[in-house]
């Protein structure tokens, strides 16, 4: 078996734009990834489209692991997001056609399952007016809709400091959020990399009476040192690593035991294989993974498959059920979050296939998001 072609498709929503690619087989199978770039689609499929010529058509599927180091070495540049973020998409594939050739799923291929469910947390729910009240009543939707956590960024359009009303709104959201939720549910702090470590030691503390399950990105990603800062500082969980690209690149947080909780991206972290390794080495150091997920339904199969093999997988991040809840049927086939819980999933690959006519009624126009503009969070809502 050889791989033949890759067509790809982009699929824009009012604040996300993803690409789904497809690796077509000279035997017929197809295999599906996903990546969502934010401001950078172009770049992506001008990659890919390289990528194809340089190192994937003609490759066998079933050897991932050396088409992924000829795609991520034999160009000799370093990888970033653009070229990890192809791997992904193409690694990811792959793994889906292996699984469908052998009639499994993707995670009995990878060591087999150690757990029965995989425990979600929502995002993308809070999408109304920056009101105590309306965060409030939004949180209660989620916990009825029967979610056990749920992550918030309340900050608004905050860079680097907080003036005082500011901060004392946005811990108001926070009030009010766990107030709706109750004691049980875990809520999740989420910081953007928005502050300097003093800012965010000061908001930790403030935040603490609230008891959230972990503060994330706390100072911008590039100064691993900041974030130690901050860690040696708080008694809360330190949670970071969506924008981290490469798991060699992780060695330093790791040596700084500056976070509790790593949040790779499997779409823009070289893919399901490459996630698993920087997962092995997390566990070696006591730290647990919990996937940023801000794609649709092919990153969020490709990211259960991961926490149904991985002894240190946390919590999924899941966008779906409360922003573009139409994207899940782009490529049907993922369990639904049952009492907080995704369901492992069980057909052979992915165990979802791509509906181009439902893609077809999406728009392709590229989506814009600024997490440092005003009313951010509504992500077009009402627009």
């Amino acid at each position: 078996m050889r791989i033949s072609k890759l067509t790809t498709h982009v699929v824009g929503t009012a604040w996300r734009t993803l690409t789904y690619v497809q690796v077509h087989t000279d035997e017929g199978l197809t295999g599906v990834g996903e990546a969502r770039m934010l401001n950078h689609t172009d770049a992506l499929l001008g990659y890919l489209a390289e990528a194809e010529h340089n190192h994937i058509a003609g490759s066998d599927p079933f050897d991932i692991e050396d088409l992924v180091h000829r795609m991520k070495y034999r160009d000799y540049g370093r990888a970033g997001e653009v070229v990890m973020s192809g791997i992904a998409c193409v690694e990811t594939a792959c793994w889906d056609i292996v699984g469908k050739a052998l009639g499994q799923p993707v995670w009995r291929l990878m060591g087999g399952k150690v757990r029965d469910r995989i425990m979600a947390y929502a995002n993308g729910w809070y999408r109304v007016d920056r009101t105590p009240d309306a965060f409030h009543d939004a949180a209660r939707v989620v916990v009825e809709r029967g979610y056990r956590a749920l992550k918030v960024d309340p900050f608004g359009a905050g860079r680097f400091e907080l003036d005082h009303a500011e901060t004392m709104r946005s811990v108001s959201l926070v009030e009010a959020v766990r107030d709706a939720v109750g004691p049980a549910a875990e809520v999740f702090i989420e910081m953007h990399g928005r502050f300097s470590p003093a800012t965010a030691i000061r908001l930790a503390g403030l935040l603490e009476p609230y008891d959230p399950g972990w503060i994330e990105e706390p100072c911008p990603p590039e100064n691993h040192k900041a974030l130690a800062k901050v860690a040696a500082h708080t008694r809360l969980p330190i949670a970071t690593g969506e924008r981290i690209h490469d798991r060699i690149e992780f060695r330093e947080l790791f040596e700084l035991q500056a976070a509790d909780i790593i949040q790779p991206d499997t779409a823009a972290c070289g893919g399901i294989a490459e996630t698993r390794k920087l997962a092995a080495t997390a566990e070696t150091h006591y730290v647990l993974v919990a996937p940023h997920n801000v794609g649709g339904p092919v990153q969020t199969a490709a990211n259960l498959h991961l926490g149904a093999c991985t002894p240190n997988f946390k919590i999924q991040e899941h966008f779906n059920d409360f922003a573009d809840v139409e994207i899940k049927k782009i490529a049907p086939g993922v369990p639904d979050v049952v009492d907080g819980y995704f369901a492992l999933p069980t057909a052979p690959g992915l165990g979802v296939e791509l509906d181009l006519d439902a893609l077809a009624e999406f728009s392709a126009e590229r989506a814009g998001l600024d997490l440092f503009a005003e009313d951010w969070h509504l992500r077009g809502a009402g627009r």
